[in-house]
């Protein structure tokens, strides 16, 4: 009976109306409120801004129940397991346009990407397969212990993944031990966080923590949920509540953010957003696709500006200049 509700609940949303669906960087106008001096105050802040923690407990303890469960494709991981069928092209085909004249076997090889709140390596490990050389990090052990064990059975992802049990603000912030230097700051030419900011604690930190240890021109994909009364009412009513696609209580609306939201607290840390698409879950058939309507899910693609963009950026941007050009 819910199936069937829901399934034409879904068909429902699939025809609204578009609300943001973008290709290519976003207009300037939506940059607004951000300075040079701001930028500047970022940067000498930020030795008292890194002991903020994008780690929160509850979270932690939340999923370090269901550590032992991330590969179960039929259990509470199912939706992420079928959501490869979207995200993983969706890296690749971005990644491919950055970096053109790449090989047809391994297209991603070469590149280094960090998985932040890997989880069990549900994602690491194909983007692996495609040639990259994967980091996958989150804060919980007990997964961590599981993406590892399960990559031992694969002795193609042997050389390409690793995982470490720590917090992305540790990775920045500390010498891991056993790692270089450059392993860490400045040296990934990509960053993944799907379905992680709407876990976090603070999303300043993150973002801040994403520009330091991207390269300049490198990505930053993001998948999360928006935050519409449509996302509450399928997010957490339906798929928690009726449905349990995935377990009670693994979501909390008041941290779920807008596209508008994370695009500008992208940019006001060093990103330019290239494109925002809509994606839809259908729990009868189990199939995520792409849809025009960013209300619920969505998928986000910025570039980490080089810092002679960022600082002309910011200048065009500072309210200062904008007056002198006014009274030019």
């Amino acid at each position: 009976m819910y199936s069937s509700k829901l399934g034409r609940l879904v068909l429902g949303v699939s025809c609204l109306k578009p609300t943001r669906v973008r290709s290519g960087p976003l207009r300037p106008g939506l940059r607004t409120g951000f300075s040079w001096t701001s930028v500047c105050q970022q940067r000498s802040l930020w030795l008292r801004r890194i002991s903020h923690t994008t780690v929160d407990p509850n979270e932690v303890r939340r999923f370090q129940s269901l550590a032992s469960k991330w590969w179960d494709e039929q259990g509470e991981f199912a939706a992420l397991h079928a959501m490869n069928d979207l995200r993983v092209p969706f890296i690749r085909d971005n990644l491919l346009n950055v970096h053109r004249g790449r090989p047809t076997a391994k297209p991603l090889a070469g590149l280094k990407i960090l998985d932040v709140g890997c989880g069990g390596g549900l994602l690491t490990e194909p983007l692996g397969r495609l040639g990259a050389s994967v980091l996958g990090i989150d804060p919980v052990e007990d997964s961590i212990g599981t993406a590892q064990l399960h990559s031992s059975h694969d002795p193609d992802l042997c050389h390409r993944v690793n995982y470490r049990a720590c917090s992305l603000e540790e990775l920045t912030s500390e010498r891991p031990e056993g790692a270089e230097a450059e392993e860490v700051v400045g040296q990934f030419d990509a960053v993944v966080a799907s379905e992680v900011v709407e876990h976090l604690a603070d999303l300043e930190t993150f973002a801040h923590c994403c520009s330091l240890v991207i390269k300049p021109g490198g990505s930053l994909f993001i998948t999360t949920l928006n935050k519409t009364n449509l996302s509450w009412l399928l997010g957490i009513v339906v798929a928690e509540n009726v449905l349990r696609i995935v377990p009670q209580g693994t979501h909390d609306w008041e941290k779920f953010i807008s596209p508008e939201e994370l695009e500008h607290l992208l940019e006001s840390n060093g990103f330019s957003v290239q494109s925002v698409k809509g994606m839809l879950y259908n729990p009868v058939t189990g199939d995520w696709s792409w849809t025009d309507s960013t209300a619920i899910n969505y998928a986000l693609h910025a570039v980490k500006l080089r810092d002679e963009l960022f600082l002309h950026q910011a200048e065009e941007d500072s309210p200062h200049t904008q007056d002198s050009t006014t009274h030019s």
